[in-house]
């Protein structure tokens, strides 16, 4: 065989692993940014799994995170948990589906008409202040002790995260584009719909996500005081009978639910503002 013939075979051979180079490169590249987003918490992990093995922590009060899965796993296949499951998620959709369709309205108007903030904004303050725990026996006493006073209480928490952000969003909108939108001859009612309110949507959605954790934790308040069934009734239960197993079970649900609320709320906001990254683009 000729040299330039075995340089060519050469060449062919080692042309198919620089090609992988790139995709390599970029596999090693996802993997890193789940490494670096992950390790805390399996760290996290780790040290719950360990420390009562190893009786750094009394594992009466805090058992290892592997018994705590197997009992889980137990729990939710013996058909208990996914109704309490169930039951919290319904209250929590509630006030917060109500949080929403009342703030987000209120919020444009305030952001968008100056003087209507100015004569409902001390009165919003007052109520924003009112501490939810202390309003509690009030919402007892109006819708007794059921499901209303639980969307009641929760509502309460909602509503106002998502109220400020839709204001701030709306109050905070570019200048320049609502002045580009009324030189081109659009009337006031277009301008809001068509640029103040779009704009506004990452504003709103921040304040919808802090309302998402707001809502679950008034929902476990609630839950635990006249309630007989949902997660935090599950989980005060757990510690009456000392089932400490299943009381983790339940706050890991707790934060999976928050988790995924917060996701789902992410990629709303994704789809809702993809104008912008076509912008950019």
């Amino acid at each position: 065989m000729s040299q330039g013939s075995s340089e060519n075979a050469v060449a062919s051979v080692a042309l198919p692993s620089a090609r992988a180079l790139p995709s390599f490169a970029g596999a090693w590249s996802v993997t890193q940014k789940l490494l670096e987003k992950s390790l805390a918490i399996v760290v996290f992990l780790l040290l719950w799994e360990l420390a009562p093995r190893f009786n750094l922590i009394d594992r009466t009060f805090l058992p290892p995170f592997s018994e705590v899965i197997v009992r889980g796993v137990e729990f939710a296949a013996s058909g208990k948990l996914l109704p309490e499951v169930l039951v919290s998620l319904g209250r929590a959709a509630g006030g917060f589906g109500l949080g929403v369709v009342t703030a987000i309205p209120l919020g444009i108007l305030l952001g968008w008409y100056k003087p209507l903030e100015n004569y409902l904004n001390p009165l919003l303050q007052l109520l924003r202040q009112t501490n939810p725990v202390s309003l509690f026996p009030v919402f007892i006493l109006f819708f007794g002790i059921g499901y209303a006073t639980k969307v009641a209480i929760i509502y309460w928490v909602v509503v106002w995260p998502i109220l400020l952000g839709t204001t701030n969003g709306v109050r905070y909108v570019d200048p320049a584009l609502v002045r580009y939108a009324r030189s081109i001859g659009l009337p006031d009612w277009k301008v809001l719909v068509k640029v103040v309110v779009p704009s506004a949507i990452p504003s709103i959605i921040t304040g919808m996500r802090l309302a998402v954790t707001y809502s679950f934790l008034m929902l476990v308040v609630s839950e635990m005081v006249g309630a007989s069934s949902g997660l935090g009734y599950l989980i005060i239960n757990a510690q009456y009978l000392l089932s400490i197993h299943v009381l983790y079970v339940g706050v890991i649900v707790l934060a999976v639910l928050g988790i995924v609320s917060n996701w789902l709320l992410v990629w709303l906001e994704r789809r809702l503002t993809s104008w912008k990254v076509d912008a950019a683009a």
